[in-house]
């Protein structure tokens, strides 16, 4: 492309035309030469007559000027003049893109995209073939047409990982084997990674390197912990800029199920800081809610952090001493203790050796001072394998000889024979307050009501580790809780009872937060190898780059060695996994991953994001020069004497106003009619998003292959459709996908689809969000269909019944995937009067037609091929994805074949009248 003037021109040689102006306004000028004189006797009658109308002799200036614009319009027109053009050095020979396509640059894909396809367009216009090459899904580089990458640019996708190691020397070994050298544009994500020194070595060698990336530092959060009865966020960015605050947002599931905003809060960067941290204390049953945190604006695998079984209810086994007090069983032990943990925990009920093998996240023993053998060996390894032994004291502790001589190994101190009694009539003193909670403690932080005493306790044996295993303390340095590390786990000893009789801690506020800070802290186990050695874990759903959540499949399951250690990649998916009753959330970014920005070489330029939209003009001079040449025609006959100047203003406005615009919309709405009409055609609904909507044409596309292939149904190509403008009538089937942000039809609009429904139509309305969501009002799409279908004439719905047509109109159906799948699809409900008929699989129904089915599967992105018929979008993994993306064609299948037969195949119900009345 050539600029000239900050105009760019496509075919500059046509510009050349403008010379030759100069001539055209020459010979337009040019004045036949003069009649010759000769007297006629009969010209004195004519003398005193005046001409009211005279003919110019020359042409006029202004007709000339006017003549001289219009063929400078149509020769600047079809030198293809371009506003705003790419500055961008367009170069020669073949053109690698290479794109790192991780969860860093998702936030920018779009962005990305957009410079990608102003690249193609640039490498078309000069002949550059192009090839494309994704870092985190290497392939053997193919250089082609720039025009024929277009219609892939909907499958490139950013990965929820990085470029591993191995995918870096596979992308190495492909580069070599490429002949000839290339110029490459690496689109990067501003991170850096192992081996990107030599992929940048081995494209060097070949040409010239130019980097794009955005000039924005990438965003991360990472991992939630829960940590002295709060939630500690921490937030990274890759390079240090100004202070700045981010918003963090806690998701989960309100009491109906539904996805919703359960906290946000703030994080604050200071300047030149690249991470920064926020806690947040929300209350226990909030919190076991929380199913993830993101951060607001930003979509990306690294911006979401899930949360498992670190945040929610915890099993707890309580055990406590036998009772010898005939009658006083309203008196357990376990009775305050029950109802503090009522709403955070769940029970795991029966004798110490039975709740063993379920493996409860803490124990609890009050006042329990012997133990078996066996039970003490396995409490042992329980807590040593990361479990929380919570211990109260009591009359049969204090009289025990338990740690007297020499520490136990379930005790965190040696205690005292005997107990400690203050405040009674047969003691000395007054009963004993709390001390503050110091800094050290998982206590710190606690308000102490002044109604909290303690009247007996067991005592702890002054050894040299005492002080830094005590927690908690009286007013006058008593050790009041104490705690020891076992293993993995470890012991904690409170050194009064677990109710109100040595002390009224119980009875306080006080107690429910002591117990809270460490039974839910403590229970969320630190996920280490020597714990998981030997387990397999299941992948139940998994993290795509944008930071959604999608089904696993029939992805394999995963050491628990490698789950912890192993490196994020294709084979080791960031999501949630599962072992037993066990849940693991396996992120992006573990807590000590640092966000490093890459730096290149000072010998490669490195270009931003920021593209120009290109507006092509030619179209508008060509047709502003048709609209000077009318002009020129109606001036030219009005000089001449032959039209009158009424007249001639007259038919201008209706030449330049009505009379085009009148032909064009009647010529537009025919040409409409005609592609509608000569066959079959699938139509989708135009939404604005391009995106979306070059999706949709794409899956309209891939069914209409599927229908040529496998039925006698021969479709043509797909159509999309502007509700405003055109006409409904043509089409038997429309596709409609939901986004949030499209705008609401008129109500001449909504009068269209109302007469499209009840005249036979059907409408597949489809939100795409069974990834997020499931259909329903919990997401944006949800509530968006909520919106635009109010105004329609929707019969009643219910799911589709395992009877109903579609589930047999081709093929043999019992779910109906998409991309996604999962979720219910809904149609019309049968009538009430629908009844089986003896001997028959399937209900007497109608022939009526469902006017609507309603799901969310995304089923354009299933079917969507390229022009080539290759499948533009994945689905699922593996087999298990393409039998997925084969149910969806089914799928499309038996809905195309039910709006064009109706329910033919529930006739099947007279059959037997039929055969009765014919004899048989």
């Amino acid at each position: 492309m050539t600029v000239l003037a900050g105009i760019g021109f496509t075919a500059p040689w046509i510009l050349l035309g403008l010379l030759t102006l100069p001539i055209l306004w020459l010979i337009l000028r040019a004045v036949p030469p003069a009649p010759i004189r000769r007297l006629f006797p009969a010209v004195t009658l004519l003398l005193g007559l005046k001409d009211d109308e005279s003919v110019s002799d020359r042409t006029p200036w202004w007709l000339l000027l006017l003549r001289m614009l219009a063929a400078a319009a149509i020769i600047i027109g079809l030198a293809g003049p371009v506003l705003n053009p790419s500055r961008d050095e367009t170069g020669s020979g073949p053109l690698l893109l290479v794109l790192d396509a991780s969860w860093a640059g998702a936030t920018r894909w779009s962005a990305t995209l957009d410079q990608i396809d102003a690249q193609l367009t640039e490498a078309g216009r000069a002949g550059r073939p192009v090839s494309i090459l994704s870092l985190t899904e290497p392939e053997p580089p193919v250089f082609q047409a720039a025009e024929s990458w277009r219609g892939r640019l909907p499958g490139l996708i950013p990965m929820p990982w990085q470029p591993t190691e191995e995918q870096l020397g596979q992308a190495i070994e492909m580069l070599d084997q490429v002949e000839g050298g290339f110029d490459t544009h690496w689109f990067s994500d501003r991170l850096s990674y192992s081996a990107h020194d030599q992929v940048l070595a081995a494209l060097q060698s070949r040409g010239e390197v130019t980097v794009y990336q955005s000039q924005f530092p990438v965003m991360a959060v990472l991992p939630a912990t829960y940590q002295d009865g709060v939630i500690q966020l921490a937030v990274q960015r890759s390079e240090p800029g100004p202070a700045s605050n981010v918003t963090v947002l806690a998701q989960g599931r309100d009491p109906a199920g539904a996805m919703r905003v359960l906290q946000s809060t703030e994080v604050e960067f200071e300047s030149g800081a690249t991470q920064a941290q926020v806690d947040l204390a929300l209350p226990s049953e909030l919190r076991a809610r929380i199913t993830r945190f993101e951060i607001q604006g930003q979509r990306s695998a690294g911006t979401v952090t899930l949360t498992d079984d670190s945040l929610r209810r915890r099993e707890v086994a309580l055990i406590a001493g036998s009772l010898n007090r005939e009658g006083l069983e309203l008196l357990s032990p376990l009775h305050y203790l029950t109802q503090v943990l009522i709403p955070t925990a769940d029970f795991v009920e029966g004798g110490l050796l039975e709740v063993l093998p379920a493996n409860p996240d803490v124990i609890v023993l009050a006042d329990v001072a012997k133990l078996s053998d066996a039970e003490q060996s396995g409490l042992v390894e329980w807590v040593e394998q990361g479990g929380l032994l919570l211990r109260f004291a009591g009359p049969r502790m204090a009289a025990s000889d338990l740690g007297r001589d020499e520490e136990d190994t379930l005790l965190p101190v040696r205690l005292r024979s005997g107990g400690r009694s203050v405040g009674g009539a047969m003691s000395w003193g007054e009963a004993k307050g709390l001390a503050p909670f110091t800094e050290g403690s998982p206590f710190y932080g606690l308000q102490i009501p002044e109604d909290v005493s303690v009247t007996t306790q067991v005592m702890a044996q002054p050894d040299p580790n005492l002080a830094d295993r005590v927690i908690a303390s009286l007013s006058d340095g008593t050790p009041l809780v104490t705690r020891k590390a076992l293993g993995l786990g470890q012991v904690v000893l409170f050194h009064v009872t677990a109710d109100a009789e040595w002390s009224s801690l119980p009875l306080s506020g006080l107690f429910v937060e002591m117990l809270d800070r460490l039974a839910v802290a403590s229970a969320a186990k630190s996920r280490q190898e020597t714990q998981l050695q030997g387990t397999t874990w299941e992948p139940i759903q998994i993290l795509d780059g944008f930071g959604s959540l999608s089904d696993a499949g029939n992805l394999s399951g995963v050491d628990g060695v490698e789950l912890v250690s192993g490196k994020i990649g294709p084979d080791l998916r960031p999501g949630l996994y599962e072992s037993g009753k066990q849940k693991l959330a396996l992120n992006v970014l573990s807590e000590e991953d640092v966000l490093a920005p890459i730096v290149w070489p000072s010998d490669v330029p490195i270009k931003g994001q920021e593209i120009s939209t290109e507006t092509p003009v030619g179209g508008i001079l060509l047709s502003l020069a048709l609209l000077l040449l009318t002009v020129d025609v109606i001036a030219s006959l009005a000089l001449s004497g032959r039209l009158g100047l009424a007249r001639a203003a007259a038919v201008a406005l209706g030449a330049l106003f009505l009379v085009p615009e009148a032909y064009a919309q009647t010529a537009q709405e025919n040409a409409f009619a005609v592609e509608s009409t000569q066959e079959l055609v699938l139509a989708h609904v135009l939404t604005g998003n391009t995106q979306v909507d070059d999706v949709a044409q794409a899956g309209m596309r891939g069914l209409a292959q599927t229908l040529y292939y496998r039925t006698s149904v021969e479709p043509a190509q797909p159509i999309g459709v502007d509700l405003e403008r055109d006409e409904l009538a043509f089409f038997p089937l429309l596709y409609w996908p939901i986004t949030p942000d499209q705008p609401q039809p008129s109500a001449e609009a909504y009068a269209k689809l109302n007469n499209y429904l009840r005249s036979g139509g059907m409408i597949l309305f489809d939100t795409r969000d069974a990834d997020i969501a499931g259909f329903g009002a919990s997401s944006p799409n949800g509530r968006k269909l909520q919106q635009l279908a109010a105004p329609l004439n929707i019969p009643a719905l219910e799911p589709v019944p395992r009877d109903h047509v579609l589930t047999r109109a081709f093929y043999l159906l019992q779910d109906f995937p998409g991309r996604y799948s999962g979720t219910e699809v809904w149609v019309e409900a049968a009538p009430l009067d629908a009844e089986q008929i003896e001997g028959m699989p399937f209900r007497n129904l109608n022939d009526n037609v469902t006017p609507v089915v309603i799901g969310g599967n995304d089923w354009a992105s299933a079917w969507a091929v390229d022009r080539n018929g290759q499948s533009l979008l994945p689905v699922g993994r593996g087999y298990a994805g393409e039998r997925q993306r084969e149910l969806a064609n089914r799928f499309g299948v038996n809905l195309v074949m039910h709006v064009l037969t109706g329910n033919y195949k529930s006739d099947q119900v007279h059959v037997p009248a039929l055969l009765d009345r014919l004899g048989q």
